[in-house]
């Protein structure tokens, strides 16, 4: 399974940061459906950029390509980066458990 990250231009620490999402990602993801997807595509950003404060304004966006099914996206906001990832991923393994129970029922 490839993991793609894209940060924005507001994204501070972006070596570092992808390195460890890319590794928090193949822990949640590869054993139940690694052999399953070809490619997960990571979208972090930061909606309101560093000169504006704000909420819950950091935002992942995750998108699966699964083999043998039409791409699988969530998004989360939070107040920071960490949580924005924790609470894509959370939706991203029920998404991807629906999606491949589905297909397993057929």
């Amino acid at each position: 399974m490839l993991v793609q990250i894209n940060t924005d231009h507001n994204i501070e620490g972006r070596e570092q940061l992808s390195r460890h999402v890319e590794e928090k990602i193949q822990a949640a993801l590869n054993a139940r459906f690694g052999e399953r997807l070809t490619r997960v595509e990571v979208h972090l950003g930061d909606e309101n950029s560093s000169k504006k404060g704000g909420g819950a304004d950091k935002r992942c966006l995750l998108e699966a390509r699964p083999a043998g099914l039409q791409p699988i996206a969530v998004s989360h906001q939070a107040e920071s980066l960490n949580l924005a990832v924790d609470g894509a991923l959370a939706k991203f393994k029920r998404a991807l458990g629906h999606a491949f129970g589905k297909q397993k029922n057929h």
